[in-house]
């Protein structure tokens, strides 16, 4: 259906939920980040592949899930600070810290989104290369 030899590019994001505690270590003294708090994390994982001819799809939604959920199983209900690689589990490092785990089970892979609260969020997007 496409008007070129090449298929159609389609980016597709798929959310998930988890619970979890954190402090982070290197803010300035007296910073309330400082603090052992929680947040109710939500992390989009986004995926980019050509649309198949036959399936009309780029990736079934439960491949991703295959790879993400036990990941997001292992931060749920934990205190991040105790995940080996996530000492200082800012939105940053936690986002990144999701991309290399995720990468080589999911080569589609173009971007992890970690929201920590509603309206605060990180964009990871892989190493620059």
């Amino acid at each position: 259906m496409t008007t070129s030899s090449r298929q159609a590019l389609a980016e597709l994001s798929k959310d998930y939920n988890f619970e979890a505690a954190h402090r982070l270590p290197n803010v300035p003294p007296g910073h309330q980040c400082g603090q052992m708090h929680g947040h109710s994390y939500r992390i989009s994982v986004h995926v980019a592949g050509e649309i198949g001819e036959t399936s009309g799809w780029a990736i079934d939604f439960g491949d991703i899930s295959a790879v993400v959920k036990p990941v997001v199983t292992e931060l749920d209900h934990s205190c991040l600070n105790d995940i080996p690689g996530l000492a200082n589990p800012t939105s940053e490092l936690l986002s990144q810290w999701l991309w290399h785990r995720l990468k080589a089970d999911l080569p589609q892979l173009v971007a992890v989104t970690v929201r920590e609260t509603e309206s605060s969020s990180c964009v990871f997007r892989g190493p620059v290369e």
